[in-house]
């Protein structure tokens, strides 16, 4: 995937935008000292580049009853690859997993879930992650104190 040239304003409106993602046109025109014209452009440029990946709402997990948060390090089949377009959809519908990440290392794969509480988790474990085509094994860490969450990158100018 080709990198986006950006410029110190676009850089700006980014910055801003990942903190402030429901500021209308107007605010974030004055924040990055743009008319609101020039600054409705650059933005929409942003979204048609890709650089804009979406916009989302950040819900609290703990208020909505989710009181565990895991890291469950999953291991799969040496013969995985049959598996695999079946294992990622598989995962890609479960709720409870927030994000999946393929690595390097002792394990295949990287997951963050959320459950109600470590019953639920041990429920989701046994009776649904170790069930998923090719996974021969998992190991999971609980999350004890959310020290960082974010998902804002350093693209400040």
């Amino acid at each position: 995937m080709q990198e986006v040239e950006l410029d110190r304003t676009d850089r700006k409106l980014l910055a801003y935008l990942q903190g402030h993602a429901r500021a209308s046109n107007v605010e974030l025109a004055e924040a990055v000292s743009l008319s609101a014209p020039q600054c409705y452009r650059r933005h929409r440029r942003l979204e048609a580049a890709g650089v804009i990946a979406a916009y989302e709402t950040r819900l609290a997990a703990a208020r909505l009853g989710f009181g565990v948060t895991a890291f469950i390090h999953v291991t799969m089949d040496k013969g995985h690859v049959r598996d695999l377009p079946k294992f990622r959809a598989m995962v890609a519908a479960l709720p409870e997993i927030q994000e999946c990440y393929a690595v390097t290392g002792d394990f295949d794969y990287v997951l963050k879930v959320v459950a109600r509480d470590l019953q639920a988790l041990s429920r989701f474990l046994m009776e649904t992650l170790m069930k998923l085509p090719g996974v021969t094994a998992v190991r999971s860490s609980v999350c004890l104190e959310e020290i960082k969450c974010t998902s804002a990158l350093p693209v400040a100018p």
